[in-house]
C-alpha cells in the first residue's frame, strides 16, 4: 500500500484509517481463516515453502467445468501464511478456472488489507501454491473449460508457450494486439538443487518469472509440472543414450514427446483454437497439408528442433516470429515495454544449467562407466580414458592426448570402449543410414538433410524413395561429404526449405569417405 502523506491532520487521519482497515482484513483471515483444512485429501493441490523458511502452506482446489467450485488449505509457521492460504480460498472459490489463474502475490496482498512488503514472502508462497493446484487440475483427464468460458464473444482463444524469455513474450504480445483472448503456460521440467535454475527455461525459478511476466502483460497463466514425463522420455533417454555410445538431441525429443502433446491437450481443454510459441519457425501448406519450414533469419532458424512435430499438430499451431528476425523481435519488446527486452538467452540444455554432463552421467547413469583405450586409426594405442559416454563423434577438446596435428574422435566401439582418433579428413561421411525414420511426404520429395542444429542442410539422394510412412532404416547418399555425422543425432529429412521427416543417425555402418 502506497498512501501520500501531506496537508496537514486530514492526510493523516485518512492514513491511520487506511491502516486500521488493512489490520482489520489481515486479521479476519488470520484469526477466522476460510477453507482452512477443507480438501485435505483432494487430488490436486500444491504446496509451496518448507524447511528453508519454515513457512509451508498447501492449497486444494475443485474444479467442474471450468469454475473453482470449491478450495482449501493448510498452512504451518508465521500467520502471515495462514491468513494468505485463507486470502486465496476466498479469491478462487465461485470462480472461473481461467479467472483464478490471474491470480499473483499482489492480489492475494490486496485480499490482505495492502500490507505490503512485510507479508510479500506470504503472499509469493500462497501464489506459487494456487498455480501448483490449478496446474494439478489442468492436467487431469476429465479437466474441461465451458466452451461458453472460452472467450468473450466472437474472440479466439490463443495459449501462449511462455518461459520468461523475450521470443515468448514477444509472441504472447502479437496474440494480445490480434484481439486473441490469451492465456499463458508454462512447463516445470526439471528442478536440480545443485543447478543454476537462473539459466534454465523450466525451472521454478523460470516458472515464477513466466507467470510473473504474464500477469504484468494482464494475461492469466498456468503452470503444468512435468518433471515426471520430461525425466522419463527425455532425461532418462539421454543417459541411456550416452551409455550406448551415441549422441542424442534431448531437445528435438522433448518437443515431439512432451512440450507440444502436453501443451495442445492443455489448448483443447480450454477451448483455444491454436497454440502459439515463440520459435522461430513457419508453417507452410502444401496440397497434402501443413509442413514445418525453415524461419526467416537463418540465424536463429529452430525448424530442426521442432522436427518430430508431425502435420495434424501444425494445424493448431502458430509461430508469430517464424518471418521475424531477433533484432526486431527485442525492439518490439521495447516498443511494447516488456522487462525481457533485453534478457540473455539461456544457452545450456534445461537440465544442464549449471551441471556438467559428466557430474550428472554419475548420479543417473545405470552402469558403471566404460573405460577404454585411446587409438589411432592404425591401431597404435595412445593412453587410456575413463569412460566411453565422455566422447562424441567429430569432438576435438578434451580428446586427452598430445599430438602434432588435431585429433578428433573419429569411432567408438561400444563393446571394448575404444575411442578412435584420427585427422579431420577421417569424419567425412558421403553414406549415411538413418534408424527409426518418420516420412511425411514421399521419400522422393527429399532433395537435402540436415544433420546437426548449427549445420547447414546437404543436399543429398535416396537409392530408394519409400512413400510417407514408418520406415526402421533408411539410406541416403550425400551429394558432397559431411564431417562428424554423430550416431544418434537427429536427421531431419527436408524438401527445399520444408521438413518433411525425420530420423536419428545409425549408431553403426556409418561409411566414412576414403
Amino acid at each position: 500500500m502506497q498512501v501520500q502523506l501531506g496537508g496537514g491532520s486530514g492526510s493523516a487521519g485518512a492514513f491511520i484509517r487506511l491502516m486500521d482497515d488493512a489490520r482489520r482484513a489481515f486479521e479476519e483471515h488470520l484469526t477466522g481463516p476460510r477453507g482452512r483444512g477443507a480438501l485435505a485429501a483432494a487430488p490436486h493441490a500444491g504446496a509451496a515453502g518448507g524447511a528453508a523458511c519454515g513457512d509451508l502452506i498447501r492449497i486444494a482446489v475443485r474444479v467442474e467445468s471450468g469454475v473453482v467450485v470449491e478450495a482449501g488449505f493448510d498452512a504451518s509457521g508465521c500467520g502471515a501464511v495462514v491468513a494468505a492460504g485463507s486470502a486465496v480460498v476466498s479469491l478462487v472459490e465461485d470462480s472461473d478456472f481461467v479467472d483464478a489463474a490471474r491470480i499473483g502475490p499482489n492480489d492475494i496482498d490486496q485480499e490482505l488489507g495492502g500490507l505490503l512488503p512485510s507479508k510479500a514472502h506470504a503472499a509469493s508462497l500462497a501464489a506459487d501454491a494456487l498455480h501448483r493446484a490449478l496446474g494439478s487440475a489442468a492436467k487431469d483427464r476429465e479437466f474441461h473449460v465451458d466452451p461458453d468460458m472460452a472467450g468473450e464473444g466472437e474472440t479466439r482463444r490463443t495459449l501462449v508457450a511462455m518461459s520468461g524469455g523475450v521470443d515468448s513474450a514477444v509472441a504472447a504480445q502479437l496474440a494480445l494486439e490480434a484481439g486473441d483472448d490469451v492465456v499463458a503456460v508454462t512447463l516445470e521440467l526439471w528442478a536440480d538443487p545443485s543447478g543454476d535454475g537462473s539459466k534454465s527455461c523450466c525451472s521454478p525459478q523460470a516458472v515464477t518469472g513466466a507467470r510473473a511476466l504474464a500477469h504484468r502483460m494482464g494475461i492469466p497463466h498456468i503452470t503444468l509440472d512435468l518433471r515426471d514425463e520430461f525425466r522419463r522420455q527425455v532425461v532418462d533417454d539421454f543417459v541411456a543414450e550416452h551409455e550406448a555410445g551415441r549422441t542424442p538431441n534431448p531437445c528435438v525429443r522433448c518437443n515431439g514427446l512432451v512440450r507440444f502433446d502436453e501443451m495442445l491437450e492443455l489448448a483443447e481443454k480450454l477451448g483455444a483454437e491454436r497454440l502459439a510459441t515463440g520459435h522461430y519457425a513457419r508453417i507452410v501448406e502444401d496440397d497434402l497439408g501443413p509442413l514445418l519450414a525453415n524461419g526467416t533469419d537463418p540465424r536463429k532458424d529452430q525448424a530442426y528442433m521442432l522436427a518430430r512435430l508431425r502435420p495434424e499438430q501444425l494445424r493448431r499451431i502458430w509461430f508469430p516470429l517464424g518471418e521475424s528476425l531477433k533484432p526486431q523481435v527485442r525492439e518490439k519488446a521495447r516498443e511494447a515495454d516488456l522487462p525481457v527486452a533485453d534478457k540473455a538467452e539461456s544457452q545450456d540444455l534445461c537440465f544442464l544449467a549449471g551441471i556438467r554432463r559428466i557430474d550428472l552421467m554419475a548420479r543417473l547413469r545405470s552402469a558403471p562407466p566404460k573405460p577404454g583405450d585411446l587409438v589411432t586409426m592404425d591401431g597404435a594405442k595412445l593412453g587410456e580414458h575413463e569412460g566411453l559416454d565422455r566422447f562424441t563423434i567429430g569432438q576435438r577438446r578434451g580428446v586427452g592426448v598430445a599430438n602434432g596435428a588435431p585429433l578428433y574422435v573419429v569411432d567408438k566401439d561400444t563393446n571394448t570402449g575404444k575411442v578412435t582418433v584420427g585427422p579431420r579428413e577421417a569424419l567425412a561421411t558421403t553414406v549415411l543410414l538413418v534408424d527409426a525414420v518418420e516420412l511425411y511426404r514421399d521419400g522422393a520429395a527429399i532433395d537435402r538433410v540436415k544433420l546437426r542444429y548449427r549445420s547447414e542442410p546437404v543436399t543429398c539422394t535416396l537409392p530408394t524413395a519409400p512413400p510417407a510412412g514408418l520406415y526402421p532404416r533408411i539410406e541416403i547418399m550425400l551429394n558432397e561429404p559431411f564431417m562428424a555425422a554423430a550416431p544418434g543425432q537427429v536427421a531431419c529429412l527436408m524438401s527445399g526449405d520444408r521438413v518433411v521427416g525425420h530420423g536419428l543417425i545409425a549408431a553403426s555402418e556409418v561409411a566414412h569417405a576414403a
